[in-house]
């Protein structure tokens, strides 16, 4: 994901002079790409991030559309009164880039666990998320964003994950994307992130699950409850796939906008990571199974 991020806003700031990117004194031997292309619009802000921040929301208050890339929580937790106060506020075209949601960085422990960043970011009123599951959802992502500076989080893998789509698809903030279509209207599997590949290796595997569907997410926010609500309306069961806490995360999102659903509200139940994973050091493998986010039997 780190690639294709890179490689589309080096892409972007060929055609597009205000593109900008700062970071917090790390992404050495993936940023270089831009770095060297563009060195009196690349940053390094050091270990400083809200300074890194605020930096941000002052040149693109002048015009820019910067990106502000660092590590799982230290551009979202350790920044949250700047995002909140200079770029959300504002409506500043401010992308924050945090790599490594959810448990990428399991073996760093907590302080590298990006499992609360959902629920902090999805709260600022002009924030858009943005969390690709594959290289191709992040250039789609990319693409939009680029298209529409906006105050937004841009939540990447660490490194590896694999293609699922074909191509880059056409993504619209709050309208899922089409991964497989079920037989039946029974059932739906909704992801964001990164879980996209394991949602879709269980449900290719599983004769259980041969007739539902499985949709992605990777734009919402609270803007865009009414489109998600619109699109999940025909569905009995809703199942949504996370690698965040289950509070205040992409489940509650979803519970949320299907509650505007006047009749017939599709019945929710929410796969994310047990709160237990807080506590504990391991590869994000080990760490999501014990977790809970590998088990699918109770969804089927």
């Amino acid at each position: 994901m780190r690639d294709a991020f890179i490689a589309e806003l080096t892409n972007a700031a060929r055609e597009n002079p205000k593109v900008v990117l700062v970071v917090g004194d790390l992404g050495y031997g993936v940023i270089e790409p831009f770095a060297n292309e563009f060195p009196k619009r690349f940053f390094n802000a050091g270990v400083a991030e809200q300074n890194m921040v605020g930096l941000a929301a002052g040149l693109a208050s002048e015009g820019f559309h910067v990106f502000c890339y660092s590590i799982a929580n230290f551009p979202t937790f350790r920044c949250a009164e700047q995002i909140r106060n200079d770029v959300d506020y504002h409506n500043l075209p401010v992308t924050i880039v945090a790599v490594g949601g959810g448990l990428s960085y399991g073996s760093l422990g907590y302080s590298h666990h990006a499992v609360q960043d959902y629920a902090l970011m999805r709260t600022m009123p002009n924030m858009l998320i943005a969390s690709p599951g594959d290289p191709m959802e992040v250039r789609a992502c990319m693409k939009y964003l680029i298209k529409n500076p906006q105050p937004s989080y841009l939540r990447l893998g660490k490194a590896g994950e694999k293609s699922i789509h074909l191509s880059i698809p056409k993504i619209i903030p709050g309208k899922p994307l089409i991964v497989k279509s079920g037989s039946s209207i029974e059932k739906v599997f909704i992801s964001t992130g990164s879980p996209l590949a394991v949602v879709n290796d269980f449900l290719n595997q599983t004769t259980e699950a041969r007739n539902i569907s499985h949709f992605t997410m990777p734009l919402w926010g609270m803007g865009f409850k009414s489109t998600v609500a619109y699109e999940l309306s025909a569905f009995q069961t809703v199942v949504t796939v996370e690698d965040h806490l289950e509070d205040g995360g992409f489940g509650s999102w979803i519970l949320e906008a299907v509650n505007r659903i006047e009749n017939n509200k599709p019945s929710i139940v929410i796969n994310a990571l047990d709160a237990k994973v807080c506590g504990m050091v391991g590869t994000q493998e080990i760490l999501n199974e014990a977790a809970g986010l590998l088990d699918f039997k109770k969804c089927v």
